[in-house]
Protein backbone atom coordinates (compact mmCIF):
# COMPACT_ATOMS: atom_id res chain seq x y z
CA UNK A 1 0.00 0.00 0.00
CA UNK A 2 2.67 2.27 0.88
CA UNK A 3 4.28 1.83 -2.26
CA UNK A 4 1.60 2.39 -4.35
CA UNK A 5 0.77 5.80 -2.74
CA UNK A 6 4.45 6.87 -3.15
CA UNK A 7 4.20 5.67 -6.93
CA UNK A 8 1.27 7.84 -6.95
CA UNK A 9 2.68 10.74 -5.57
CA UNK A 10 5.59 10.81 -7.81
CA UNK A 11 3.11 10.25 -10.90
CA UNK A 12 1.19 13.36 -9.48
CA UNK A 13 4.77 15.08 -8.83
CA UNK A 14 5.92 14.61 -12.85
CA UNK A 15 2.67 16.11 -13.85
CA UNK A 16 3.29 19.16 -13.22
CA UNK A 17 5.24 22.17 -15.28
CA UNK A 18 8.05 23.35 -13.72
CA UNK A 19 8.18 26.85 -15.36
CA UNK A 20 5.05 27.99 -14.22
CA UNK A 21 5.02 26.62 -10.54
CA UNK A 22 8.80 27.89 -9.55
CA UNK A 23 9.40 31.68 -8.54
CA UNK A 24 12.76 32.56 -9.84
CA UNK A 25 14.94 33.94 -6.76
CA UNK A 26 17.71 37.17 -8.23
CA UNK A 27 18.82 37.87 -4.55
CA UNK A 28 22.55 37.98 -4.28
CA UNK A 29 24.24 41.09 -4.16
CA UNK A 30 28.04 41.95 -4.53
CA UNK A 31 29.39 44.66 -2.68
CA UNK A 32 32.36 46.81 -4.28
CA UNK A 33 34.01 49.90 -1.70
CA UNK A 34 37.30 51.48 -3.40
CA UNK A 35 38.80 55.13 -2.62
CA UNK A 36 40.32 57.13 -5.78
CA UNK A 37 40.69 53.54 -7.67
CA UNK A 38 42.26 51.67 -4.07
CA UNK A 39 40.09 48.68 -3.33
CA UNK A 40 39.19 49.06 0.52
CA UNK A 41 38.00 45.56 1.25
CA UNK A 42 41.57 44.31 0.84
CA UNK A 43 43.31 44.46 4.21
CA UNK A 44 46.80 43.86 2.95
CA UNK A 45 46.71 47.62 1.69
CA UNK A 46 46.94 50.07 4.13
CA UNK A 47 44.51 52.86 4.69
CA UNK A 48 41.81 49.94 3.52
CA UNK A 49 39.03 48.74 5.89
CA UNK A 50 40.71 45.38 8.31
CA UNK A 51 37.57 44.65 9.20
CA UNK A 52 33.75 44.17 8.18
CA UNK A 53 30.45 43.68 9.61
CA UNK A 54 26.29 44.02 9.16
CA UNK A 55 23.81 44.41 11.17
CA UNK A 56 20.23 43.95 10.44
CA UNK A 57 18.44 47.54 11.60
CA UNK A 58 15.15 45.44 11.70
CA UNK A 59 16.49 42.52 13.53
CA UNK A 60 14.88 41.34 16.63
CA UNK A 61 17.72 42.53 18.38
CA UNK A 62 20.02 45.84 18.92
CA UNK A 63 22.64 43.12 17.98
CA UNK A 64 21.39 41.14 15.01
CA UNK A 65 24.47 40.06 12.66
CA UNK A 66 23.55 39.16 9.15
CA UNK A 67 25.81 36.90 7.12
CA UNK A 68 27.32 37.56 4.17
CA UNK A 69 31.46 36.47 2.23
CA UNK A 70 34.31 38.19 1.56
CA UNK A 71 34.90 37.39 -2.66
CA UNK A 72 37.30 38.19 -5.19
CA UNK A 73 36.30 38.94 -8.69
CA UNK A 74 38.10 37.92 -11.88
CA UNK A 75 40.43 40.91 -11.38
CA UNK A 76 41.17 39.76 -7.94
CA UNK A 77 39.33 42.90 -6.71
CA UNK A 78 37.87 41.91 -3.12
CA UNK A 79 33.75 42.65 -2.37
CA UNK A 80 31.12 41.38 0.02
CA UNK A 81 28.32 38.68 -0.83
CA UNK A 82 25.62 39.21 0.55
CA UNK A 83 22.80 36.54 -0.23
CA UNK A 84 20.21 36.98 2.74
CA UNK A 85 19.56 37.14 6.56
CA UNK A 86 18.71 40.68 6.81
CA UNK A 87 14.62 40.75 8.11
CA UNK A 88 12.42 42.18 4.80
CA UNK A 89 9.52 44.61 5.90
CA UNK A 90 6.90 44.95 3.71
CA UNK A 91 6.49 48.51 2.29
CA UNK A 92 4.09 48.49 -0.63
CA UNK A 93 1.79 45.50 -1.67
CA UNK A 94 -0.84 45.73 -4.83
CA UNK A 95 -2.62 42.57 -5.60
CA UNK A 96 0.04 39.66 -6.30
CA UNK A 97 3.30 42.54 -6.92
CA UNK A 98 4.87 43.01 -3.36
CA UNK A 99 7.46 45.10 -1.98
CA UNK A 100 9.89 44.73 0.92
CA UNK A 101 12.82 46.28 2.12
CA UNK A 102 15.81 45.41 4.10
CA UNK A 103 17.83 48.07 5.88
CA UNK A 104 21.50 46.66 7.24
CA UNK A 105 24.12 48.79 9.33
CA UNK A 106 27.48 48.34 7.91
CA UNK A 107 30.66 49.11 10.84
CA UNK A 108 33.85 49.10 8.40
CA UNK A 109 36.90 49.37 10.32
CA UNK A 110 40.46 50.61 9.85
CA UNK A 111 43.52 50.97 10.67
CA UNK A 112 45.27 54.15 11.09
CA UNK A 113 48.58 53.63 12.73
CA UNK A 114 49.59 51.09 15.08
CA UNK A 115 46.93 51.71 17.70
CA UNK A 116 44.15 53.46 15.90
CA UNK A 117 41.29 52.33 14.92
CA UNK A 118 38.67 54.60 13.01
CA UNK A 119 35.52 53.12 12.56
CA UNK A 120 33.03 54.10 9.48
CA UNK A 121 29.24 53.33 10.56
CA UNK A 122 27.29 52.96 7.18
CA UNK A 123 23.93 52.30 6.33
CA UNK A 124 22.53 50.12 3.05
CA UNK A 125 18.71 49.74 2.38
CA UNK A 126 17.62 47.04 0.12
CA UNK A 127 14.46 46.95 -1.69
CA UNK A 128 13.01 43.83 -3.21
CA UNK A 129 10.40 43.49 -5.61
CA UNK A 130 8.19 39.93 -5.08
CA UNK A 131 5.79 38.87 -8.22
CA UNK A 132 4.27 35.48 -8.23
CA UNK A 133 7.34 34.41 -10.81
CA UNK A 134 9.89 36.41 -9.73
CA UNK A 135 11.65 37.84 -6.29
CA UNK A 136 14.70 40.37 -6.97
CA UNK A 137 16.68 43.10 -5.41
CA UNK A 138 15.27 46.02 -7.24
CA UNK A 139 17.09 49.11 -5.76
CA UNK A 140 19.75 49.97 -3.47
CA UNK A 141 20.31 52.71 -1.55
CA UNK A 142 23.93 53.51 0.02
CA UNK A 143 23.90 56.18 2.81
CA UNK A 144 20.41 57.72 1.68
CA UNK A 145 21.96 57.65 -2.02
CA UNK A 146 20.39 55.32 -4.98
CA UNK A 147 23.32 53.49 -5.98
CA UNK A 148 22.05 50.86 -7.89
CA UNK A 149 18.47 49.99 -10.01
CA UNK A 150 18.21 46.64 -11.48
CA UNK A 151 18.47 46.03 -15.09
CA UNK A 152 17.05 43.18 -16.34
CA UNK A 153 19.56 40.15 -16.80
CA UNK A 154 22.61 41.80 -15.19
CA UNK A 155 24.16 40.81 -11.89
CA UNK A 156 23.27 43.07 -8.90
CA UNK A 157 26.48 44.75 -8.89
CA UNK A 158 26.81 47.95 -6.04
CA UNK A 159 29.77 50.18 -6.69
CA UNK A 160 30.50 52.62 -3.15
CA UNK A 161 33.42 54.89 -3.70
CA UNK A 162 34.47 56.72 -0.38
Amino acid sequence: MVFICMLLFLALLSCRNDDDSVQKIDQILNLYIDSLGQDMLNAKIPGSYINQQMNDIYGLTDNAPVSFSMQKNADTINYMEYLAGAKRVGIDSSGSNKTYESKIALILTKKVNDSVRRITNDTMTIQYTSTPNLFQVSKVWYNGVLKFTKTEGQLNIVKITK
